[in-house]
């Protein structure tokens, strides 16, 4: 028996390719396919089933894919109904695989049909489970996604997680290795650790969502408190992961469509494309074509992307760094953006030899910040709620950059402001989208609130009244 797992850390993301006897299974598959196909054809083995825990909402699968190309079955559990074919597994249902089996857990609350899949070895021995957005590493998957969809409140649905935890997956083994599909980073849960597996029994210690001592009502309010509107396009990969897409391949071609500099120029002004540039942030902030969006490819890309551009369908011109195409479109090709319609050949480089405009955003250091405090500058931070609680400028505004297209009116247009995030990845994005809009009248702080930190700019560690949610 082979468990591997194969985790994507710009989605913290966990796939799991599992083999035994000449089968293999694969859990969770990302949108491209041939890694899969590959690890099986080295390991000399059939891939007989792809177990889906659930619709995924931030990413697309690759089940349907990979079932065209392998001729294995697409596994869900209950209350599932997908529009392509499909087994749809009853709770207590074994499914061998080689020597292993693998035992149906219908685990309702995150969304109605989650399921976890329990791996029983060749000796009988419960060892592991592979438990989707169920239970995290010191979380539980969030109860509000699926409340539209399953007509139940984010409270009802919390109540069957309570059950479906206690019920199917606490009493399993202590020794049973968990394996989860997202770590943190991830907006499928609140507070997720960085570590991506575990044994069940050091959650039952260190969990708080599976306390032993823990009422119903308690469980309920703790994991439905202070959660933040899930991105926008998250019901949109639902309906993907549910009805099906357009292949890879197709994406990947269309969107591999080199563009001259006057070609990008001519088809940025004749469509609705968002001109998306993918570079190093700091290299984005020194030039830049006007208008353009900068979500650099060494951050967290594909969650940004879904969080700030809305529609997955929206067209999309791309500018990257030279022989980075092939991997920003398969990138948002993961999130269910297919509409990149080509990209600047050559690059920013390109365009500057041509002699097109350029623009740039006005940076300043902490300690250029510092000097300048005195004065009583507005600071506005675009980090998460939770990250500004634990400490802030003193008088900071927060307007998170996830919710930042939905609080555009709170920027002042006319007065001089400062923008900073951590560490300066987010504010160049925030910093781009503000360009776009017209805004000239800030400055980004270079280093964020890491550099800040050091200086002796007053902060404080309570939520002030203006915080943007």
């Amino acid at each position: 028996m082979k468990i591997e797992q194969i985790y994507t850390g710009c989605l913290a993301q966990g796939a799991y390719f599992i083999s035994s006897n000449g089968e293999a299974v694969v859990i969770d598959p990302l949108r491209e396919i041939q890694p899969y196909i590959e690890r099986a054809k080295a390991d000399n083995v059939k891939i007989k089933y792809i177990l889906e825990t659930h619709f995924h909402a931030d990413f697309v699968s690759g089940h349907v894919d990979l079932a065209k190309a392998t001729g294995a079955s697409i596994v869900y559990g209950p209350n599932a109904n997908p529009s392509f074919e499909f087994y749809s597994a009853k709770d207590g249902d074994l499914l061998q695989v080689g020597g292993i089996t693998f035992k149906v857990l219908h685990t309702p609350g995150h969304t109605m049909e989650s399921t976890c899949y329990l791996l029983i070895d060749e000796s009988g021995g419960e060892v592991a489970l592979f438990s989707g957005d169920t239970l995290f590493i010191g979380d539980v998957g969030r109860p509000d996604l699926a409340q539209k969809s399953a007509s139940m409140t984010q409270e009802e649905l919390a109540g069957l997680l309570f059950h479906s935890l206690r019920e199917k997956i606490m009493p399993l083994p202590n020794s049973v290795i968990v394996y989860p599909a997202h770590g943190a980073g991830s907006a499928c849960g609140k507070n997720m650790s960085k570590e991506t597996t575990d044994t069940l029994g050091h959650q039952k210690t260190t969990n708080y969502a599976l306390r032993s001592d823990m009422t119903k009502e308690e469980f309920v309010k703790e994991v439905t408190d202070d959660l933040l509107p899930p991105p926008g396009y998250f019901g949109m990969n639902v309906a993907m992961n549910k009805n099906g897409y357009d292949a890879i391949q197709e994406v990947m071609k269309r969107g591999l469509h080199p563009l001259s500099v006057d070609g990008f120029e001519a088809v940025a002004n004749e469509t609705d494309a968002i001109v998306l540039d993918t570079r190093n942030s700091m290299e984005f902030s020194k030039q830049f074509i006007p208008n353009s969006i900068s979500i650099g490819l060494e951050g967290q890309f594909a969650p940004w992307v879904g969080a700030l551009i809305p529609d997955v369908k929206q067209e999309i011109l791309l500018i990257t760094e030279p022989g980075k195409e092939e991997e920003t479109v398969k990138r948002l090709a993961r999130v269910g953006y297919d509409y990149v319609i080509g990209y600047l050949d050559g690059g920013i480089e390109a365009w500057k030899d041509a002699g097109k405009l350029l623009d740039s955003i006005d940076r300043i250091t902490a300690e250029e910040f510092e000097a300048k405090f005195a004065a009583k500058p507005i600071v506005i931070d675009v980090r998460k709620p939770g990250e500004f609680s634990s400490e802030h400028v003193e008088d900071a505004i927060s307007i998170p950059l996830d919710f930042m297209n939905n609080h555009m009116a709170e920027f002042p247009k006319e007065q001089p402001f400062i923008l900073h995030c951590a560490g300066g990845y987010r504010s160049i994005i925030a910093s781009s989208i503000l360009k776009s809009r017209g805004f000239n009248n800030f400055a980004d702080v270079i280093g964020g609130y890491g550099a800040i930190s050091k200086t002796t700019v007053p902060k404080t560690d309570f939520v002030c009244p203006t915080t943007k949610k």
